[in-house]
Protein backbone atom coordinates (compact mmCIF):
# COMPACT_ATOMS: atom_id res chain seq x y z
CA UNK A 1 0.00 0.00 0.00
CA UNK A 2 1.40 3.30 -0.51
CA UNK A 3 -0.39 6.61 0.67
CA UNK A 4 -1.19 7.42 -2.75
CA UNK A 5 -3.43 4.31 -3.43
CA UNK A 6 -5.79 1.92 -1.68
CA UNK A 7 -6.61 -1.64 -3.57
CA UNK A 8 -9.84 -3.30 -2.90
CA UNK A 9 -11.33 -6.70 -3.51
CA UNK A 10 -14.21 -8.11 -1.97
CA UNK A 11 -15.13 -11.78 -1.07
CA UNK A 12 -18.75 -13.05 -1.99
CA UNK A 13 -20.64 -11.91 -4.78
CA UNK A 14 -23.90 -12.13 -3.33
CA UNK A 15 -26.81 -9.50 -2.27
CA UNK A 16 -25.15 -7.89 0.43
CA UNK A 17 -21.28 -8.44 -2.00
CA UNK A 18 -22.66 -6.24 -4.52
CA UNK A 19 -23.80 -3.72 -1.93
CA UNK A 20 -20.24 -3.59 -0.44
CA UNK A 21 -18.83 -3.49 -4.11
CA UNK A 22 -21.47 -0.57 -4.84
CA UNK A 23 -20.29 1.59 -1.66
CA UNK A 24 -16.49 0.81 -2.86
CA UNK A 25 -16.96 2.28 -6.49
CA UNK A 26 -19.16 4.92 -5.37
CA UNK A 27 -17.03 6.15 -1.74
CA UNK A 28 -14.63 8.65 -3.69
CA UNK A 29 -16.85 10.72 -5.41
CA UNK A 30 -19.42 11.72 -2.17
CA UNK A 31 -17.65 14.48 0.27
CA UNK A 32 -14.23 16.28 -0.46
CA UNK A 33 -11.55 14.65 -2.79
CA UNK A 34 -9.35 13.66 0.28
CA UNK A 35 -9.18 9.71 -0.17
CA UNK A 36 -6.09 8.41 -2.11
CA UNK A 37 -6.80 6.30 -5.20
CA UNK A 38 -9.17 3.43 -5.04
CA UNK A 39 -8.85 0.56 -7.12
CA UNK A 40 -10.96 -1.73 -7.82
CA UNK A 41 -9.08 -5.18 -7.77
CA UNK A 42 -11.25 -8.20 -7.26
CA UNK A 43 -14.60 -9.85 -6.33
CA UNK A 44 -14.24 -13.51 -5.05
CA UNK A 45 -16.56 -15.84 -5.43
CA UNK A 46 -16.79 -20.00 -5.53
CA UNK A 47 -19.24 -19.50 -8.05
CA UNK A 48 -17.62 -18.68 -10.70
CA UNK A 49 -20.30 -17.08 -13.28
CA UNK A 50 -21.00 -14.81 -10.24
CA UNK A 51 -17.91 -13.55 -9.35
CA UNK A 52 -16.94 -12.72 -13.26
CA UNK A 53 -20.98 -10.75 -13.36
CA UNK A 54 -20.22 -8.61 -10.40
CA UNK A 55 -16.71 -7.62 -11.20
CA UNK A 56 -17.61 -6.51 -14.71
CA UNK A 57 -21.05 -4.67 -13.59
CA UNK A 58 -18.91 -2.72 -10.47
CA UNK A 59 -15.66 -2.12 -12.39
CA UNK A 60 -13.39 -4.50 -10.82
CA UNK A 61 -9.99 -5.26 -12.74
CA UNK A 62 -10.88 -9.23 -12.22
CA UNK A 63 -12.34 -11.83 -10.62
CA UNK A 64 -11.01 -14.67 -8.44
CA UNK A 65 -12.73 -18.21 -7.42
CA UNK A 66 -11.43 -18.82 -4.10
CA UNK A 67 -10.95 -16.70 -0.53
CA UNK A 68 -7.18 -17.89 -0.36
CA UNK A 69 -6.56 -16.46 -3.71
CA UNK A 70 -7.41 -13.03 -1.93
CA UNK A 71 -5.54 -13.68 1.01
CA UNK A 72 -2.41 -14.70 -1.22
CA UNK A 73 -2.53 -11.60 -3.13
CA UNK A 74 -0.16 -9.18 -2.64
CA UNK A 75 -1.04 -6.53 -4.68
CA UNK A 76 -4.39 -5.90 -2.20
CA UNK A 77 -5.11 -3.89 0.91
CA UNK A 78 -8.74 -3.73 1.87
CA UNK A 79 -11.06 -6.68 2.14
CA UNK A 80 -14.93 -6.73 2.61
CA UNK A 81 -15.70 -10.41 3.54
CA UNK A 82 -19.61 -11.14 2.82
CA UNK A 83 -20.24 -14.90 3.03
CA UNK A 84 -21.93 -16.85 4.92
CA UNK A 85 -21.43 -16.51 8.80
CA UNK A 86 -19.48 -19.70 9.49
CA UNK A 87 -16.94 -18.78 7.36
CA UNK A 88 -15.95 -15.71 8.48
CA UNK A 89 -13.30 -16.48 11.28
CA UNK A 90 -11.24 -18.36 8.61
CA UNK A 91 -11.14 -15.66 6.20
CA UNK A 92 -10.40 -12.83 8.44
CA UNK A 93 -7.64 -14.53 10.68
CA UNK A 94 -6.33 -15.06 7.23
CA UNK A 95 -6.48 -11.81 5.55
CA UNK A 96 -5.40 -10.50 9.05
CA UNK A 97 -1.97 -12.79 8.80
CA UNK A 98 -1.26 -11.33 5.64
CA UNK A 99 -1.40 -8.16 6.41
CA UNK A 100 -4.85 -6.60 4.89
CA UNK A 101 -7.09 -4.79 6.43
CA UNK A 102 -10.73 -6.18 6.72
CA UNK A 103 -14.21 -5.28 7.14
CA UNK A 104 -16.57 -8.40 8.12
CA UNK A 105 -20.43 -8.44 7.58
CA UNK A 106 -22.36 -8.53 10.57
CA UNK A 107 -22.84 -10.59 12.55
CA UNK A 108 -19.34 -11.09 13.13
CA UNK A 109 -19.71 -14.79 13.06
CA UNK A 110 -21.92 -17.72 13.46
CA UNK A 111 -20.17 -18.33 17.42
CA UNK A 112 -18.90 -16.70 20.28
CA UNK A 113 -15.58 -18.39 20.72
CA UNK A 114 -15.25 -17.79 16.89
CA UNK A 115 -15.61 -14.32 17.41
CA UNK A 116 -13.31 -13.66 20.69
CA UNK A 117 -10.81 -15.31 18.54
CA UNK A 118 -11.36 -13.20 15.73
CA UNK A 119 -10.72 -10.19 17.96
CA UNK A 120 -7.57 -11.71 19.28
CA UNK A 121 -6.49 -12.02 16.15
CA UNK A 122 -7.59 -8.53 15.42
CA UNK A 123 -5.52 -7.57 18.28
CA UNK A 124 -2.36 -9.24 17.24
CA UNK A 125 -2.68 -7.29 13.55
CA UNK A 126 -3.38 -3.94 14.82
CA UNK A 127 -0.04 -3.96 16.42
CA UNK A 128 1.41 -3.68 12.58
CA UNK A 129 -1.59 -0.98 11.81
CA UNK A 130 -3.69 -3.56 10.49
CA UNK A 131 -7.50 -1.86 10.82
CA UNK A 132 -10.51 -5.18 11.48
CA UNK A 133 -14.38 -3.33 11.69
CA UNK A 134 -17.76 -4.62 11.38
CA UNK A 135 -20.35 -3.43 9.30
CA UNK A 136 -23.47 -2.15 11.05
CA UNK A 137 -24.39 -0.32 8.42
CA UNK A 138 -27.98 0.93 9.19
CA UNK A 139 -26.56 3.55 12.13
CA UNK A 140 -25.88 5.47 8.82
CA UNK A 141 -28.83 6.17 7.70
CA UNK A 142 -29.58 9.46 8.15
CA UNK A 143 -32.45 9.77 10.17
CA UNK A 144 -31.19 7.35 12.52
CA UNK A 145 -28.05 9.31 13.00
CA UNK A 146 -30.43 12.60 13.94
CA UNK A 147 -32.59 10.92 15.85
CA UNK A 148 -29.58 9.70 18.37
CA UNK A 149 -28.15 13.27 18.28
CA UNK A 150 -31.83 14.13 19.07
CA UNK A 151 -31.98 11.46 22.15
CA UNK A 152 -28.73 12.43 23.04
CA UNK A 153 -28.80 16.18 23.25
CA UNK A 154 -31.48 15.88 26.26
CA UNK A 155 -33.99 17.59 24.41
CA UNK A 156 -36.54 15.17 25.00
CA UNK A 157 -35.76 13.85 28.20
CA UNK A 158 -34.38 10.15 29.22
CA UNK A 159 -35.60 7.40 27.28
CA UNK A 160 -38.13 5.71 28.76
CA UNK A 161 -39.00 2.78 26.19
CA UNK A 162 -38.05 1.16 22.58
CA UNK A 163 -39.87 -0.65 20.25
CA UNK A 164 -39.36 -1.78 17.59
CA UNK A 165 -39.90 -4.41 14.31
CA UNK A 166 -38.04 -5.69 11.58
CA UNK A 167 -40.24 -7.88 9.30
CA UNK A 168 -39.15 -9.44 6.24
CA UNK A 169 -40.62 -12.58 4.26
CA UNK A 170 -37.44 -13.59 2.75
CA UNK A 171 -38.85 -17.11 4.69
CA UNK A 172 -42.17 -16.76 3.57
CA UNK A 173 -42.60 -19.33 0.54
CA UNK A 174 -42.51 -22.52 2.43
CA UNK A 175 -41.03 -24.01 -1.33
CA UNK A 176 -38.18 -21.88 -0.98
CA UNK A 177 -35.02 -24.02 -0.92
CA UNK A 178 -33.08 -24.83 2.02
CA UNK A 179 -29.75 -22.63 2.73
CA UNK A 180 -27.16 -21.88 5.39
CA UNK A 181 -29.53 -19.19 6.47
CA UNK A 182 -31.82 -22.22 7.68
CA UNK A 183 -29.08 -24.08 9.88
CA UNK A 184 -27.88 -23.73 13.10
CA UNK A 185 -29.12 -23.16 16.47
CA UNK A 186 -31.87 -21.65 17.77
CA UNK A 187 -31.68 -17.95 17.86
CA UNK A 188 -29.34 -18.17 14.55
CA UNK A 189 -32.15 -17.19 12.71
CA UNK A 190 -34.25 -14.59 12.11
CA UNK A 191 -33.03 -13.27 15.13
CA UNK A 192 -29.44 -13.11 13.66
CA UNK A 193 -29.94 -12.37 10.48
CA UNK A 194 -32.53 -9.54 11.21
CA UNK A 195 -32.38 -8.88 14.64
CA UNK A 196 -28.98 -8.03 14.83
CA UNK A 197 -29.87 -4.95 13.00
CA UNK A 198 -32.90 -4.33 15.20
CA UNK A 199 -30.89 -4.73 18.12
CA UNK A 200 -28.07 -2.84 17.49
CA UNK A 201 -30.09 -0.25 16.66
CA UNK A 202 -32.13 -0.23 19.87
CA UNK A 203 -28.75 0.24 21.72
CA UNK A 204 -27.38 3.13 19.07
CA UNK A 205 -30.98 5.57 19.33
CA UNK A 206 -31.49 5.03 22.81
CA UNK A 207 -27.58 5.90 23.96
CA UNK A 208 -27.35 2.93 26.01
CA UNK A 209 -26.22 -0.95 25.67
CA UNK A 210 -28.56 -3.52 26.93
CA UNK A 211 -28.21 -4.51 30.69
CA UNK A 212 -30.56 -7.65 30.39
CA UNK A 213 -33.51 -9.55 28.56
CA UNK A 214 -36.60 -11.40 29.17
CA UNK A 215 -39.44 -12.52 27.68
CA UNK A 216 -37.42 -14.41 24.69
CA UNK A 217 -39.35 -16.20 22.16
CA UNK A 218 -38.15 -18.21 19.40
CA UNK A 219 -41.05 -19.97 17.04
CA UNK A 220 -40.33 -21.71 13.47
CA UNK A 221 -43.18 -22.10 11.74
CA UNK A 222 -42.19 -23.63 8.68
CA UNK A 223 -40.30 -26.55 9.39
CA UNK A 224 -38.92 -28.09 6.42
CA UNK A 225 -37.53 -27.23 2.98
CA UNK A 226 -37.02 -28.76 0.38
CA UNK A 227 -33.03 -28.98 -1.44
CA UNK A 228 -31.96 -27.08 -4.05
CA UNK A 229 -30.78 -28.16 -7.19
CA UNK A 230 -28.37 -25.49 -7.73
CA UNK A 231 -26.39 -22.76 -6.30
CA UNK A 232 -28.16 -20.26 -4.08
CA UNK A 233 -27.68 -16.75 -4.83
CA UNK A 234 -28.91 -14.37 -1.36
CA UNK A 235 -32.85 -14.64 -1.11
CA UNK A 236 -33.59 -15.71 -4.46
CA UNK A 237 -35.30 -19.06 -4.85
CA UNK A 238 -34.51 -21.52 -7.45
CA UNK A 239 -35.47 -25.09 -8.59
CA UNK A 240 -35.57 -27.61 -5.85
CA UNK A 241 -36.05 -31.35 -5.92
CA UNK A 242 -38.40 -33.65 -4.16
CA UNK A 243 -36.25 -34.30 -0.71
CA UNK A 244 -36.44 -32.28 2.09
CA UNK A 245 -34.45 -31.04 4.95
CA UNK A 246 -35.77 -29.82 8.45
CA UNK A 247 -35.14 -25.80 9.28
CA UNK A 248 -33.38 -25.70 12.20
CA UNK A 249 -33.33 -22.40 13.24
CA UNK A 250 -36.04 -19.29 14.11
CA UNK A 251 -38.22 -17.75 11.71
CA UNK A 252 -40.11 -15.51 14.48
CA UNK A 253 -38.31 -14.05 17.62
CA UNK A 254 -39.48 -11.53 20.15
CA UNK A 255 -38.35 -9.96 23.44
CA UNK A 256 -38.04 -7.14 26.20
CA UNK A 257 -34.71 -5.91 28.11
CA UNK A 258 -33.75 -3.02 29.91
CA UNK A 259 -30.94 -0.11 29.17
CA UNK A 260 -27.98 0.07 31.60
CA UNK A 261 -28.90 4.14 31.09
CA UNK A 262 -32.67 3.50 31.92
CA UNK A 263 -35.78 3.15 29.95
CA UNK A 264 -36.83 -0.27 28.79
CA UNK A 265 -37.12 -1.98 24.89
CA UNK A 266 -39.46 -4.57 23.24
CA UNK A 267 -38.13 -5.87 19.71
CA UNK A 268 -39.48 -8.19 17.19
CA UNK A 269 -38.63 -10.38 13.78
CA UNK A 270 -39.57 -12.10 11.17
CA UNK A 271 -38.74 -13.89 8.49
CA UNK A 272 -42.09 -15.38 7.47
CA UNK A 273 -43.99 -11.72 7.37
CA UNK A 274 -45.81 -11.78 4.09
CA UNK A 275 -46.29 -8.12 2.23
CA UNK A 276 -43.16 -6.74 4.00
CA UNK A 277 -40.41 -7.27 2.12
CA UNK A 278 -37.98 -5.30 4.28
CA UNK A 279 -39.59 -3.24 6.76
CA UNK A 280 -37.52 -2.01 9.83
CA UNK A 281 -39.35 0.99 12.03
CA UNK A 282 -39.05 1.71 15.68
CA UNK A 283 -40.40 4.44 18.32
CA UNK A 284 -38.27 5.98 20.96
CA UNK A 285 -40.57 7.34 23.57
CA UNK A 286 -39.14 10.17 25.77
CA UNK A 287 -39.72 12.21 28.94
CA UNK A 288 -40.27 15.09 26.60
CA UNK A 289 -41.85 13.54 23.71
CA UNK A 290 -41.38 10.52 20.62
CA UNK A 291 -39.55 10.04 17.65
CA UNK A 292 -40.53 7.58 14.96
CA UNK A 293 -38.41 5.85 11.85
CA UNK A 294 -39.92 3.56 9.59
CA UNK A 295 -37.04 2.41 6.64
CA UNK A 296 -39.50 2.42 3.93
CA UNK A 297 -39.73 6.70 4.19
CA UNK A 298 -35.88 6.63 5.18
CA UNK A 299 -36.03 10.45 3.99
CA UNK A 300 -38.20 11.72 6.92
CA UNK A 301 -38.68 10.81 10.24
CA UNK A 302 -41.83 11.63 12.79
CA UNK A 303 -41.20 13.53 16.25
CA UNK A 304 -44.34 14.20 18.69
CA UNK A 305 -43.71 16.89 21.47
CA UNK A 306 -46.85 17.66 23.91
CA UNK A 307 -48.57 20.63 23.32
CA UNK A 308 -48.40 23.64 24.67
CA UNK A 309 -51.94 24.65 25.17
CA UNK A 310 -54.61 23.37 27.71
CA UNK A 311 -56.32 21.47 24.71
CA UNK A 312 -54.10 18.35 23.96
CA UNK A 313 -56.52 16.87 22.22
CA UNK A 314 -56.53 19.70 19.49
CA UNK A 315 -52.80 19.39 19.02
CA UNK A 316 -51.19 16.31 19.79
CA UNK A 317 -49.58 14.54 17.17
CA UNK A 318 -46.72 13.65 15.41
CA UNK A 319 -44.94 16.07 12.60
CA UNK A 320 -43.07 14.76 10.19
CA UNK A 321 -39.82 15.79 9.55
CA UNK A 322 -38.30 15.98 5.39
CA UNK A 323 -34.71 15.44 5.74
CA UNK A 324 -32.00 17.39 3.63
CA UNK A 325 -28.59 18.87 4.44
CA UNK A 326 -28.48 19.82 7.52
CA UNK A 327 -29.03 16.21 8.90
CA UNK A 328 -25.97 14.16 9.38
CA UNK A 329 -24.45 12.33 6.13
CA UNK A 330 -26.95 14.79 3.93
CA UNK A 331 -24.76 17.68 2.69
CA UNK A 332 -22.11 15.96 0.02
CA UNK A 333 -22.69 12.50 0.94
CA UNK A 334 -25.07 12.63 -2.22
CA UNK A 335 -24.83 14.08 -5.78
CA UNK A 336 -28.06 15.92 -5.64
CA UNK A 337 -28.05 16.34 -1.48
CA UNK A 338 -31.27 18.94 -2.07
CA UNK A 339 -33.96 18.44 0.81
CA UNK A 340 -36.76 15.66 0.35
CA UNK A 341 -34.28 13.47 -3.03
CA UNK A 342 -34.76 10.68 -1.20
CA UNK A 343 -32.59 7.73 0.21
CA UNK A 344 -32.16 4.57 0.64
CA UNK A 345 -30.58 1.53 2.44
CA UNK A 346 -28.07 1.52 -0.52
CA UNK A 347 -26.61 4.73 0.25
CA UNK A 348 -25.25 3.38 3.80
CA UNK A 349 -22.41 0.91 2.45
CA UNK A 350 -21.05 3.95 0.61
CA UNK A 351 -20.77 5.78 3.81
CA UNK A 352 -19.86 2.67 5.34
CA UNK A 353 -16.78 2.02 2.63
CA UNK A 354 -15.89 5.90 2.88
CA UNK A 355 -15.58 5.83 6.13
CA UNK A 356 -13.45 2.63 6.68
CA UNK A 357 -11.20 3.81 3.64
CA UNK A 358 -10.79 7.26 5.62
CA UNK A 359 -9.60 5.53 8.80
CA UNK A 360 -7.41 3.05 6.55
CA UNK A 361 -5.74 6.68 5.19
CA UNK A 362 -4.91 7.87 8.11
CA UNK A 363 -7.36 10.67 7.99
CA UNK A 364 -7.96 12.32 11.28
CA UNK A 365 -11.23 11.01 12.84
CA UNK A 366 -12.92 14.74 13.59
CA UNK A 367 -12.32 15.05 9.56
CA UNK A 368 -13.78 11.91 8.41
CA UNK A 369 -17.67 9.97 9.24
CA UNK A 370 -18.08 8.55 12.39
CA UNK A 371 -15.74 5.58 12.58
CA UNK A 372 -17.02 1.73 11.64
CA UNK A 373 -18.18 -0.34 14.35
CA UNK A 374 -14.81 -2.40 16.16
CA UNK A 375 -14.81 -6.53 16.26
CA UNK A 376 -15.89 -6.05 19.92
CA UNK A 377 -18.90 -4.40 19.35
CA UNK A 378 -20.00 -7.35 16.89
CA UNK A 379 -19.40 -10.08 19.83
CA UNK A 380 -21.60 -7.73 21.67
CA UNK A 381 -23.79 -7.96 19.25
CA UNK A 382 -23.51 -11.46 19.24
CA UNK A 383 -23.74 -11.78 23.12
CA UNK A 384 -27.10 -9.89 23.10
CA UNK A 385 -28.45 -12.39 20.72
CA UNK A 386 -27.29 -15.30 22.87
CA UNK A 387 -29.09 -13.77 25.65
CA UNK A 388 -31.70 -13.60 23.99
CA UNK A 389 -31.77 -17.25 22.46
CA UNK A 390 -31.04 -18.19 26.56
CA UNK A 391 -34.20 -16.45 27.81
CA UNK A 392 -36.00 -18.11 25.04
CA UNK A 393 -34.98 -21.68 26.53
CA UNK A 394 -35.56 -20.71 30.10
CA UNK A 395 -39.26 -19.80 29.27
CA UNK A 396 -39.06 -16.05 29.28
CA UNK A 397 -36.36 -15.54 32.27
CA UNK A 398 -34.20 -12.83 32.71
CA UNK A 399 -30.92 -13.00 31.44
CA UNK A 400 -27.83 -10.50 31.60
CA UNK A 401 -26.19 -9.10 28.61
CA UNK A 402 -22.38 -8.90 29.15
CA UNK A 403 -20.83 -5.48 29.18
CA UNK A 404 -19.03 -4.70 26.12
CA UNK A 405 -15.33 -5.35 26.46
CA UNK A 406 -13.33 -2.82 25.77
CA UNK A 407 -11.39 -2.78 22.40
CA UNK A 408 -8.16 -4.37 21.55
CA UNK A 409 -6.84 -2.06 18.53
Amino acid sequence: MTQQELRVAVIGAGMAGKAHAAGYRTASSIYSTTLPNIRLVSIADANVQLAEETAARFGFERFDTSWQAIAEADGIDVVSVVVANFLHREIVEALLASGKHVLCEKPLSDTIEDAEAMIEAAGRAATNGTIARIGLTYRRSPGVAHIRDLVQSGELGKVLHVTGHYWTDYGSNAQAPISWRYKGPNGSGALADVGSHLTYLAEFVAGSDFADVRGGQLSTVITERPKPLGAIVGHEGGAVSDEYEAVENDDIASFSGSFIGGGTATLQVSRISQGHPNTLGFEVFCEKGSLLFDFRNSGEFKIFTPATSGDISQEAGYRTITIGPKHPYWRGGLAMDAPGVGIGQNEGFVFQARAFLEEIAGIPEEESLPRCATLEEGLHNMQLIDAVAQSAAADGATVAVPVLAPVQN
